[in-house]
């Protein structure tokens, strides 16, 4: 029997066989299955004693899926970005096709359609999160504005990728102003095309969050491993904090807005409601800023880099209350950090711990930096001061006075700080 690209097939080895699809060869000698669990797994031609077709691979037909609108559900919409979330696996080409339109997505999730009509899809773009920079947090900002204020919609889905998730929601919860409805980011860990997908539920819940009255910038997906029910969670207060889990994403120092099962949402925290403001765009960044991450015996001559460069800020990741090395390292940061901000440099801090808050008046050497300048965040994650910093620095009105910068970075926008911790 001839073997094809797509066919799901069965690799018998000497000792061992697997079955799977068999995809396009990465290179002369190597056979490339993808397997039941996702993941894909390469043999070479030789250790191979034969392929057997379990099953031939059937191309699909493209018939037309049509969508029946309910006119008692509500309206919403989806701005698709790229991610696993918006993709189907191609077993001829062994990557990924995007779901871009309501039909597509129809296919695949159909239970997303239950409660709301999905009447306008936008594409600004398709691409990896870790591809993304702050033009794109702008297009995907500027695609939901219109959309949140078309009187008809109810609220708007955002897909995307995992890892630079919280990058972006926090980008959109200081971007869009006077917020009026739910902006909702989810995504998937795995792939529809694996057993253990967890973009069915993160889309139902999705729906029902972009329909209630949760006038919040949020992240919603699973909240444990199981498929049952998912969290809304602070755009600024949120981090991917597992490679690979389906809950990957937790709020930190903080609660959840809401727990949201595939029927109901039980509130846990306090958020603004729907109300029937415009949103504004305040899309104002400066891109020459860095997070530095600190280590024990780290050289500071390398803000002389970032000096060089232009960069306007810099967030730099501290200690759990706030230190970097001082008066008894070998190579101390108070003279550089007082000469690079003399210099306009802005320096903030924040933590690398995590959970906690930074207090650097606890022991001397914190008080002595404290003394140089620097601005203590207080609990802002890392990611978020970072997305702040620019956004902050963006205008130009605040970005002339350090003080003003100080004042802004402390003012309390989305969210980003919590007098009140939470674990």
């Amino acid at each position: 029997m001839v073997v094809n690209i797509g066919d799901y097939v069965k690799i018998v080895l000497m000792k061992k066989e697997y079955e799977g699809i068999l995809l396009e060869n990465p290179e002369p000698g190597i056979i490339l299955l993808k397997l039941d669990s996702g993941y894909n797994i390469g043999f070479n031609k030789k250790d191979v004693l034969d392929i057997k077709v379990v099953k031939e691979y059937a191309e699909e037909k493209n018939e037309e899926t049509r969508i029946q609108k309910d006119f008692e559900k509500p309206n919403i919409a989806m701005i698709f970005t790229g991610g696993t979330i918006g993709a189907k696996l191609n077993p001829k080409k062994g990557g990924v096709d995007w779901l871009d339109t309501p039909e597509s997505l129809f296919k695949f999730y159909p239970s997303v359609f239950e409660k709301v009509n999905i009447v306008k899809v936008e594409v600004p773009f398709m691409k990896a999160s870790e591809d993304m920079d702050f033009k794109d947090w702008q297009k995907i900002a500027r695609t939901a504005e219109k959309l949140l204020n078309d009187p008809n919609i109810k609220g708007v889905i955002v897909t995307h990728g995992t890892d630079f998730l919280h990058y972006t929601s926090a980008a959109l919860s200081f971007f869009l102003k006077d917020l009026n409805k739910p902006v909702v980011l989810t995504y998937s860990q795995r792939s529809i095309d694996r057993a253990s997908s967890d973009a069915n539920l993160n889309l139902q819940c999705a729906a029902l969050a972009a329909i209630s009255d949760i006038a919040e910038v949020m992240i919603v997906g699973h909240a444990s491993s199981n498929d049952d029910f998912c969290y809304a969670m602070s755009g600024t207060k949120v981090r991917k904090l597992h490679t690979s889990k389906r809950d990957a994403f937790k709020v930190v120092n903080a609660k959840p807005f809401a727990k949201i099962f595939p029927d109901r949402i039980d509130k846990i925290s306090d958020y603004n409601f729907r109300n029937k403001r415009q949103v504004k765009l305040d899309l104002k960044f400066e891109e020459n800023v860095a997070l530095v991450k600190v280590y024990p015996g780290q050289n500071p001559e390398i803000l002389n880099f970032y000096l060089k460069k232009k960069y306007k800020g810099v967030v730099l990741e501290m200690s759990g209350l706030g230190h970097v090395p001082t008066k008894r390292a070998r190579k101390s940061w108070i003279k550089k950090l007082k000469e690079v901000q003399k210099k306009g440099l802005i320096v903030c801090a924040a933590s690398q711990t995590i959970y906690g808050k930074l207090d650097p008046y606890v022991y001397s050497n914190g008080r002595e930096l404290m003394k140089t300048g620097i601005i203590y965040l207080e609990d802002m994650l890392a990611e978020t001061a970072l997305v702040k910093l620019g956004w902050v620095l963006g205008h130009e009105k605040w970005a002339k006075n350090k003080e003003i910068v100080k004042e802004k970075m402390l003012e309390n926008f989305a969210h980003e700080l919590n007098d009140r911790l939470e674990y």
